[in-house]
Order: C-alpha cells, then sequence, then structure tokens
C-alpha cells in the first residue's frame, strides 16, 4: 500500500504516508525503512519552508532507477519507451512504419529498438517488465491478442512472443484503457473516481471507464469498447459491419484528408486544425465535433461520470471546438439536470499510452516488493 501511494503520488512526506494510511509513525517509519533497504524508495531531505514551525518529515520518493519497458504498436507507428517508477517517461523512441505492421514485423522492431537501449539499461536500470498497449481485444489474463482489426493481427499469443525474444516478463492490455488508467493516475483526471475516457489514434476510437475508482473490464476484460457506438445511421460501413459508428465517422484519417497531410504528430495535428482556415477543414471539423458530442451525451447518461477525458487527436478536436462540444452536451445529457460533467484532455500527451503499458509491468513490484525482490533474487 505504501509503496503504490509513493509511486501514485511520485513521492511524499512521512507526514502525509502516516495521515493517508492511519497508521503511527512508526510504522510508517519502519514500512518507508524495509523499502529503501529493497532499493524500492529512498528518502531525501524536504525543503525548508518560511515560517514552518518544527523539523519538517522527510520526503519518500519511489527509486526511478526500478524502470519498466513499455510498447505502443499501432498502423503507422511502434512506439517504445523506458518509463521510471513515479510514471516518468525516461525514454521515447517512436519507429514510423510505411505500412501496417505484421506481428512479426512489430516484434523484430521492438526487440532492436530495447537492444539499442541495452547498455543503458544495464548500466542505470532495473527492469520490472515490459507492457504493451494494444489497440485490440486483449484477454489481460495471459496478454493474447483475439483481433486488433486495423493492424489485422487475430489470435496472437503476443506477450509469450514478446517475452521470449526480450528475456522479461511480458503483459499486454487494451491501449484506451490503459489510457484511462494512466490518466486517472498520473493525468487530467487524477482524483476522479468516476471517469470516461475515448481516445483517437491512427487506427480508431478506443474507451476506458473507471466506476467508483475501479476500471471497468468486464467478464473477459473487453469492456470499453466505445469506438462502436452507433453516431450515424446513414453512414459509412466499420470493419465491425455495422454502419455509423463513432470511430468511422469521427477518424484522424478523415482530417488528415481534408489537412492534405500525409501523417501528423499531435503537435502538428493541433497547429494545423488551429491555424486553418479553409472552409472544408471547418466543416469537417465541426461535423466530427458534434457526432464526438452525439457519443458522448450517451456515455455521460449511461455511467454518469464526473469527468471526460479526451485523448490523441479527439483531444485536438476540443481544443479547437470546446464550446460546440459543451454546448451539445448540455443539451443532450441527462446528466446536466444533476451536475456538469468535466470535459478534459488528456494531460499526458504522447507518454499517455506508455506510462498506461508500464503499469502493467509495474502490478506485481506493487502487489508485493519484498516478494518481487526475493523472486528477482532466486532467478540470478
Amino acid at each position: 500500500m505504501v509503496m503504490t501511494m509513493l509511486h501514485h503520488a511520485r513521492g511524499c512526506s512521512r507526514a502525509e504516508l502516516t495521515k493517508r494510511t492511519g497508521l503511527n509513525r512508526s510504522t510508517i517509519a519502519a514500512l518507508v525503512a524495509e523499502l529503501v533497504d529493497l532499493g524500492m524508495a529512498f528518502e531525501v531531505e524536504p525543503e525548508s519552508v518560511v515560517g514552518r514551525v518544527g523539523r519538517p518529515s522527510p520526503q519518500v520518493v519511489p527509486n526511478p532507477g526500478l524502470a519498466a519497458i513499455a510498447v505502443n504498436p499501432d498502423v503507422d507507428a511502434i512506439t517504445v519507451g523506458l518509463v521510471g517508477l513515479g510514471g516518468e517517461v525516461i525514454r521515447r523512441i517512436r519507429f514510423d512504419t510505411t505500412r501496417v505492421p505484421t506481428v512479426a514485423e512489430a516484434i523484430n522492431a521492438v526487440k532492436a529498438i530495447v537492444d539499442g537501449m541495452r547498455g543503458e539499461i544495464d548500466q542505470s536500470y532495473s527492469i520490472a517488465g515490459v507492457g504493451v498497449a494494444v489497440p485490440a481485444l486483449v484477454n489481460s489474463a495471459d496478454g493474447r491478442v483475439l483481433i486488433a482489426p486495423h493492424l489485422g493481427w487475430r489470435d496472437v499469443n503476443l506477450a509469450r512472443d514478446l517475452a521470449r525474444v526480450l528475456d522479461y516478463p511480458v503483459f499486454a492490455g487494451n491501449d484506451a484503457s490503459l489510457g484511462a488508467i494512466a490518466e486517472s493516475m498520473f493525468g487530467a483526471a487524477r482524483g476522479i473516481n468516476d471517469l470516461v475516457y475515448l481516445n483517437g489514434s491512427a487506427s480508431g476510437i478506443g474507451g476506458g471507464l473507471i466506476i467508483g475508482g475501479t476500471p471497468l473490464r468486464g467478464t473477459s476484460g473487453y469492456a470499453g469498447e466505445l469506438g462502436h457506438t452507433l453516431v450515424n445511421s446513414a453512414g459509412v460501413r466499420c470493419h465491425c459491419g455495422r454502419i455509423g459508428c463513432l470511430e468511422t465517422e469521427v477518424s484522424m484519417a478523415r482530417l488528415l484528408a481534408v489537412l492534405k497531410l500525409p501523417r501528423a504528430d499531435l503537435d502538428d495535428l493541433d497547429i494545423a486544425l488551429g491555424v486553418s482556415r479553409d472552409p472544408a477543414v471547418l466543416a469537417e471539423v465541426r461535423r466530427q465535433i458534434e457526432l464526438l458530442s452525439e457519443a458522448i451525451s450517451n456515455f455521460v447518461n449511461l455511467f454518469d461520470p464526473e469527468m471526460v477525458v479526451l485523448g490523441g487527436f479527439l483531444g485536438s478536436l476540443l481544443s479547437v471546438g470546446r464550446e460546440q462540444l459543451t454546448a451539445a452536451m448540455i443539451v443532450r445529457s441527462m446528466s446536466s439536470i444533476g451536475h456538469t460533467v468535466a470535459i478534459e484532455r488528456a494531460s499526458l500527451g504522447s507518454h499517455l499510452m506508455l506510462v498506461g503499458a508500464a503499469e502493467l509491468a509495474f502490478a506485481d513490484l506493487l502487489d508485493d516488493p519484498a516478494g518481487f525482490v526475493r523472486g528477482r533474487a532466486s532467478r540470478r
């Protein structure tokens, strides 16, 4: 519990740990000392504050030398990162692909990137494991990708296959669900117990739900396929077979087409949308925001969240069309009668999926720090 608090708060004082846990000071001191002995955390002298009476409590911070490798394959790129305890992205490497990568190509690319980082890792970091955020239906129990429609992957044991070439334990999960966790732990939704998260990427739109402070996973871990919500009965056919799904009507590809850009990262997209006065671009932005508001209103009526967080290119749409989106939400959402739902852009930006994926790799370490260290020692 204390290790998890340190990780998610990126460090805090002994006094704060005492207050948050309800344990006495001597117990917290003993637990912190054990975590320091295990190499999980260390103590630093607090900054002095003018006017404060008494000696300030020592600050306890998670050891950033304990890190996870995070992977996010998509249709246009494979991104690999090194993420330390506390959710700090130490290194981020994006490998752009000229076409949608096969499973074998993605695994080879990840191996090549990690091999290029081996010197730095061996010298400065201890790796807890590898987390993979995939735009797919993923069996979180064994890391098997059942279907990744945009990638063309089906029934692939990605965690097992990556573990063989990387020689680290590997865990895989749905990218949008992991994005929701990352934003709730480290981003715009910190402290929010009821959250709807929507992520828009080159491969479509996914969703993640946190209800009562707990991620909503469903029986098999597939809850949150919000991109397949109907928003336009006269729309185009989706790969799922239905007509007018959110991800076919609100898409990055359509934005890039009217902007006449072959591809763009989020910063470039923000700039392009913000400065464009092209009537075709403005019309497409208005159309997508209108349909996005239809979907979000449905989610708000279903889940009554405190906040809706938009990631990826959906955050770009929010930046240029917040007034239109907010106005449509007020009209359509029943919850507006009781309270106003906050709509925010994901604050972790391009680091979002890496931070979320790393949480998978850190799970065992946070669940049992001493057992994790013993297990690592026994494997040497």
